[in-house]
């Protein structure tokens, strides 16, 4: 089976990598002979810091779908088309708004250097901080703060653009459109009801709807409407679910395979 796993607030906590503990749960997923995809907010860029190096090859959707990765190799990046971020970016001076945007490595960040998001950006200097002016080719874009939240937000509206808004942060997240994580699954290979997924916030909820199993870490109204099954944001209690669905997954395949047996048996 495909296990998805969105990182921050799910298998991971307060921006930092993921535990000791954590990874040796997903190992044990792997010795099963399970499948591990990442799919998180983060680009690429931001998402291996957190992850351990035997870890950094894993099929990964970052940028919630804006960049595919696998084997360590791009499979793809979706940009916002020029007239589009041209827009968005007259918006941001409009608005008085600070931001971070991602290009497909390098960024442009002009919000408070005290702020989370700023604490977990580009941790290993993998890339460049550029100007405003530098930017070219823009894959995702990060309202932090504005003049006017709800006036952007209807502004935003009017693009062909996706926006999230993250939980109580008020964050508003801007991808091109039709870029998610269930859009970056499928330049995986990943099928309907193929996998079992594990998220936190609104940008889950595409992957939650084609997931065969869906698991809500933590309390979040509209991911918890759609999903299959709700868990306390701890990360004792993820992992203990975690292993709980390995082992329940690991009787059914043994029910199955002794079933097959008996019509194997009833053939012959």
């Amino acid at each position: 089976m495909k296990f998805v796993f969105d990182l921050d607030g799910t298998i991971c906590f307060q921006g930092k990598p993921l535990t000791r503990e954590m990874v040796q749960t997903l190992d044990f997923l792997v010795e099963k002979g399970h499948e591990l995809i990442f799919a998180s907010a983060r680009p690429i860029r931001d998402l291996l810091p957190i992850l351990p190096v035997h870890m950094q090859h894993f099929p990964m959707v970052g940028g919630n779908g804006g960049f595919v990765y696998r084997s360590g190799l791009e499979i793809s990046t979706v940009y916002l088309e020029a007239s589009i971020a041209d827009h968005i970016l007259a918006l941001l001076k409009q608005h008085e708004a600070e931001y971070l945007i991602d290009c497909q490595w390098d960024y442009c960040y002009s919000g408070n250097p005290e702020h989370p998001i700023r604490r977990n950006l580009d941790p290993e200097c993998r890339a460049k901080n550029v100007l405003l002016e530098e930017l070219t080719e823009i894959v995702k874009v990060v309202v932090l703060s504005s003049r006017n939240h709800q006036e952007m937000l209807k502004a935003l509206h009017n693009l062909p653009v996706v926006t999230y808004m993250h939980g109580t942060e008020n964050i508003i997240d801007i991808s091109p459109e039709g870029v998610n994580k269930w859009a970056g699954l499928q330049a995986l290979g990943v099928s309907p009801h193929d996998f079992i997924a594990f998220g936190n916030d609104a940008n889950d909820i595409p992957m939650f709807e084609y997931a065969s199993r869906s698991i809500c870490v933590g309390q979040h109204e509209k991911l918890g409407q759609i999903a299959s099954e709700m868990v306390a944001n701890q990360e004792k209690e993820v992992i203990d679910r975690i292993i709980e669905i390995a082992e329940r997954l690991q009787e059914e395949s043994g029910v199955f395979g002794e079933a097959m047996a008996e019509v194997e048996d009833v053939a012959t």
